[in-house]
This record gives structure tokens, C-alpha cells and sequence, in this order.
């Protein structure tokens, strides 16, 4: 494998390094893109060959020794999706969030290391508001406001994520509308807990609901968050999932807390216990 030299750093930088400051088992660097040795670009996932395999079969070993079980191969194509796609995801939602700041990111300029929990970026160019310091940079893409950027973000995400979907789907049996649906909860969920990992959870939800509010194809279903009482009247952050996950299938006796099985009673309990 040869491996390539850092690419020109970009104003994008601050949130992938804040990224490794609060969340310590991902890294994420600007380099180009890595390929062998355990890393993989997000091209060669979306291609549905070789590379797609070889994650199918290590995530199917990883969950028979998580598990003690053999997962279903649905299963395993949806945790593997997740594995990829949740990084993917934060590639996205978190320097917009910090920056103002959208990353243009085909899955060519994308390479991940699920094992060291690293993630090479090739930023192309990036989308900001006019008044940002470094809208005169010569990979910027001025947008109007506010919406326009949110825009940006949900078009750069799903230009990223939609053949990788496309990929993974066959492999998952599910249509379109659910793995555009499992996208959306991965931008959701990046975004809601690396909100709350720099201390601002409530930001982060907001910022979520106005970013995905439910009518904006193709992540047509919401953010999804609302409120339970605790079992001291507090009251609890929560939200439902638009696509299972499949623990259960693993975990019977389990579920997720914003999983569409879980009922609000326990749901409070659990919340509140945490």
C-alpha cells in the first residue's frame, strides 16, 4: 500500500479536529484517499464489489463474537452500512454545525479505517454564508442564508450517501424510502450526539429538526424529536427512529430507547436511569 501524503488543509479543519478532541476513537484527517491495509474509499462501497464483501464478512465475524450469534445477512449488511455511514454522516452535519461550513465530499474523496476508527477527507469545495471569514477561499461556494446552507447539507449528504445506499440495498432487502430513512437517522443521530458531546445537546436537536423536517426528499421523514415526562416529572429528550437497526434480532429481550418498539414507559425509565 503507498500512502498518501496530507492533502492541503482546508477551513474545514477546526470541526474534523474538534471531532477527534471529544470523540477520541474517531479521526478524522485531510488526506487523499486510502485504499488496502485495512482501508477503504467510499467508491469502492458504493461499486457493490470486492470491497462491500470483505466489510459484509468482517462485520458478520464481528457480531458472532459480540453476540454469540450468527446474524442474519440483513442484519449484517445494516450494521456494515451504519459502520460506514455514521462517520459519513458527522463529515457532514458537524462542521456545519460548528463552521457554517459544508463539506462537498464525493465517496471517491472519502476512505475509512473502521478498525482504528479513522477517515480521510478530500474536500472538493465547501458551501458557507457570505459573511464568513473565508468566503473569499478559493474552494467556497457563497450561498444566500441560512436555509440555502441547510439545503447544501442534505444535497451534499445524499449525493454522498445515495450510491452507497444503492449498494448496500440488495444486501439489506429494503426499498429506497427505508434506506433513505436509515440516512436520515444517521445524520439525525450524528448530529444530536456530537451536539451533546461539545455541550450543546438542545442546539444540536433544534439544528436537527430545522435541517430535516420532514418534507425535504429524499429524507422525507423528520428528525422526530419530542418529550417525555420522567418519572420525577422531568422531562426527557427522545425521538423515533425512521429505520430498525435489527438489534432485536440479536438481543430479543432488547431494544433501542428510540426504537419504534420501545414504548414510552420504558422509554422514560430508561432515560432517566441514564
Amino acid at each position: 500500500m503507498t500512502v498518501p501524503a496530507l492533502v492541503r488543509t482546508t477551513p474545514l479543519a477546526p470541526a474534523f479536529a474538534r471531532v477527534a478532541e471529544v470523540m477520541p476513537a474517531l479521526r478524522i484527517t485531510e488526506e487523499e484517499p486510502r485504499h488496502g491495509d485495512g482501508w477503504t474509499r467510499g467508491s469502492d462501497l458504493a461499486a457493490g464489489g470486492p470491497a462491500l464483501d470483505e466489510l459484509l464478512a468482517v462485520n458478520a465475524e464481528r457480531l458472532l463474537a459480540e453476540y454469540g450469534t450468527r446474524a442474519r445477512p440483513d442484519v449484517i449488511a445494516g450494521f456494515a452500512l451504519h459502520r460506514y455511514a455514521w462517520p459519513a454522516a458527522v463529515l457532514f452535519t458537524f462542521p456545519h454545525f460548528l463552521l457554517r461550513r459544508v463539506p462537498w465530499l464525493a465517496p471517491g474523496d472519502v476512505s475509512f479505517h473502521p478498525g482504528e476508527g479513522r477517515v480521510t477527507v478530500r474536500a472538493t469545495a465547501f458551501s458557507c454564508l457570505p459573511d464568513d471569514p473565508d468566503a473569499g477561499h478559493p474552494l467556497a461556494r457563497i450561498v444566500r442564508d441560512e436555509e440555502a446552507l441547510r439545503a447544501a447539507v442534505r444535497q451534499a449528504a445524499a449525493d454522498h450517501l445515495g450510491p452507497v445506499l444503492t449498494a448496500f440495498g440488495p444486501h439489506m432487502r429494503r426499498g429506497p424510502r427505508a434506506l433513505w430513512g436509515a440516512a436520515t437517522d444517521e445524520l439525525v443521530e450524528s448530529l444530536w450526539y456530537m451536539g451533546s458531546l461539545v455541550g450543546e445537546e438542545r442546539r444540536a436537536m433544534t439544528e436537527a429538526g430545522l435541517l430535516l423536517p420532514g418534507s425535504t426528499a429524499p429524507f422525507t421523514p423528520g428528525a422526530g424529536f419530542r418529550e417525555l415526562a420522567g418519572p420525577d416529572g422531568r422531562p426527557l429528550a427522545t425521538r423515533d427512529r425512521a429505520s430498525c437497526c435489527m438489534y432485536y434480532t440479536l438481543r430479543p429481550e432488547d431494544t433501542c430507547v428510540t426504537c419504534p418498539r420501545t414504548c414510552d414507559t420504558e422509554r422514560a425509565i430508561r432515560l432517566a436511569a441514564s
